[in-house]
């Protein structure tokens, strides 16, 4: 059935359509308050978007969902686009990779610290933020001002002494009951008021504390609060009063450039500008301005954790009032969403259009500068090494072992000079007994080029989709990190498999020297070359992957030899014991009750456990 016949039967409720390739992957999402309608739409005569057209080009398979009403569409349609990031949606660039500041209020003892991934475990999240730098250094100072504990065990290990954190006062001692409970959670309170730009009341609270400290004689006590005191009464002092009418908003404004947009959000509470964060949507070149603003405010409300109770912007939108229901559901009172043309409001408006207008030309300079720092030495390469052009996918190898044992290799990969981290693939040496880098080397090219001729077979024959195929992407360059020896096995490998066409060079240590298959003598490029550098960066990536594998297969080498010794651990339970805490140090820091929950174990097995590792210490 046609995507145009398949129209004919959607129904005329609210919900969402999805299109596919022909592989089956979603490259499409929208909502609609008619599904029938608006899928009609893309079949009828009538000037449609470059964008449009492509995507239909490209769709061979169309599905929709049903909902009870336009909101739970556009709550759906945010949750499949953020799940599949479909390639013809507006998309807020990197989004998965923004740093939250996450208050742990799911423990006894909560934690403060930055993760990547928000989670729905009961913990508090803040962000995101698109400067790492910053969020480092309101978490350092957050650990002057709150001595919150910093160990990583979500329940804490009774001990016996406190850590250096507690003696520094970086920390009130929980793990030896130095803290009761409701104090520690009151600091915590703190916290939360803090990241949440509400230090008035913050202040109000400390400052009520000190007095009452002063009052009950407790001077240390006081002097302590009164230094937290002075500590936010300096951040209060350098955030700047942008309101009289000491109202939480949001200002978010937008800045346009060739197919990308730059939206600066500044966020106002208490009347006060406590911060401000620059974001980037991809994709916008043929939508108005409107609904660029309006798939931005989806996005970005979807994955924060606080929405206040105004939010101004500088476009029209034209779901306003959508928008605004679905945002009054997630904040659980009335959201208003308004675009000021007069005022001190279109003032704060137009200051933060100032500041998206010059974070878009930052950008736009930074990647020009990045292109030139990378399109030169890959030009310095093509011309040294005799390429036919610049090396656009670079490969290196690298063998780590000790003494022979838990040997592993790397495969590392740059493209257009710089790292492709998801395209990094290790390997565990199979054949070689014993220390034998060369034979290591030729088992390592031999395994990745027969895999990348068994998919390049899968996908003439359409058994493989190309998104599954992890070898068929042949490099234009491949760099052995080794000399000869390195270099010949390598060569043997890749003649056997039929692509001994690609170029394929050793690099040596110490004089950092480039072989040549059948040339006696090396190519020896300039210690200031930039090219020389790019191939350093990549063969010091690869040791460094190598190295990190063969020091986890050691480690868990060696975890296992210990637990083996410990009466009631057999192999199940060395196994769960991995799972759980992954390495051996975390295993002693465990407590009896923690180890207790590990699948398979029980109180006895894991006092043994708690036993063996503190008679050891």
């Amino acid at each position: 059935m046609s995507l145009g016949d398949k129209t004919k039967n959607i129904p005329s409720r609210p919900g969402v359509y999805l299109y596919k390739d022909h592989d089956g992957q979603i490259i499409y999402v929208g909502k609609a308050i008619s599904l029938k309608n608006r899928v009609r739409s893309y079949f009828q005569s009538g000037t449609k978007s470059a964008k449009v057209q492509a995507m239909l080009r490209r769709a061979t398979d169309l599905e929709y969902i049903v909902t009870d009403s336009e909101v739970e569409a556009l709550i759906l349609e945010n949750n499949l686009i953020k799940e599949h990031r479909p390639k013809y949606n507006v998309l807020l660039k990197d989004d998965k990779t923004y740093p939250y500041l996450k208050v742990t209020l799911n423990e006894a003892y909560p934690r403060l610290l930055i993760t990547r991934r928000v989670l729905k475990d009961g913990a508090r999240y803040f962000g995101p933020f698109t400067n790492v730098g910053a969020v480092n250094e309101t978490l350092k100072l957050l650990k002057k001002i709150f001595p919150l504990r910093t160990c990583k065990q979500r329940e804490i290990a009774e001990r016996n002494r406190p850590c250096l954190n507690y003696h520094i006062k970086r920390c009130l001692g929980p793990c030896c009951k130095l803290v009761e409970g409701p104090p520690y959670r009151d600091m915590v309170n703190e916290v939360v008021l803090f990241l949440e730009g509400r230090q008035e009341e913050l202040l109000k609270r400390l400052r009520e504390r000190m007095e009452e400290a002063a009052e009950n004689l407790e001077f240390e006590r006081a002097a302590e609060l009164r230094d937290q005191l002075l500590a936010v009464q300096k951040v209060v002092e350098r955030q700047k009063i942008v309101s009289t009418e000491l109202v939480d908003q949001d200002v978010i404004a937008l800045a346009r450039g060739f197919d990308e947009a730059c939206l600066t959000v500044f966020f106002v509470r208490g009347g006060k500008l406590i911060g401000r964060e620059h974001y980037f949507l991809e994709g916008t070149d043929t939508l108005e301005r409107g609904a660029i603003m309006a798939a931005f405010v989806q996005q970005f409300y979807a994955q924060t954790e606080y929405v206040p109770a105004e939010i101004l912007v500088s476009e029209e939108i034209e779901d306003i009032l959508l928008l605004a229901t679905w945002l009054t559901g997630l904040r659980g009172s009335k959201v208003n969403i308004r675009t000021p043309r007069r005022g001190d409001k279109h003032k704060l408006v137009e200051m933060a259009a100032q500041n998206a207008l010059l974070s878009l030309e930052q950008a736009r300079l930074e990647r020009e500068a990045g292109r030139d720092s990378t399109e030169g030495p890959l030009k310095e390469l093509a011309a040294a090494l005799g390429l036919p052009g610049p090396p656009g996918r670079m490969e290196c190898y690298d063998i780590s072992n000790t003494q022979g044992t838990e040997s592993v290799a790397s495969m590392v990969v740059f493209v257009d000079g710089k790292p492709c981290k998801e395209q990094y693939r290790r390997f565990k040496i199979q054949t070689v007994k014993g220390p034998d880098d060369f034979a290591s080397m030729r088992e390592t090219l031999g395994r990745r080029f027969r895999r990348a001729r068994e998919e390049e077979n899968l996908l003439k024959t359409g058994e493989m989709p190309q998104v599954k195929a992890k070898f068929s992407q042949l490099p234009d360059l491949i760099i052995i990190d080794g000399g000869k020896g390195q270099l010949s096995a390598a060569r043997e490998a890749m003649l056997e498999q039929g692509f001994e066409h690609i170029p394929t060079f050793g690099l040596a240590k110490e004089e950092e020297l480039l072989f040549r298959p059948g040339s006696p003598e090396p190519i020896r490029l300039d210690r200031d070359s930039r090219g020389l550098k790019l191939l350093q960066r990549l063969r010091d990536e690869a040791h460094r992957f190598a190295l990190t594998y063969h020091r986890k297969l050691r480690s868990q080498r060696n975890l296992k030899s210990l637990l083996d010794e410990i009466e009631g651990i057999g192999s199940v339970r060395r196994r769960e014991l991995y799972k759980a805490y992954k390495n051996l140090e975390a295993i002693k820091q465990a407590s009896v009750e923690e180890l207790a929950k590990v699948p398979g174990m029980n109180t006895p097995a894991a006092e043994a456990v708690y036993k063996y590792f503190r008679g050891t210490n």
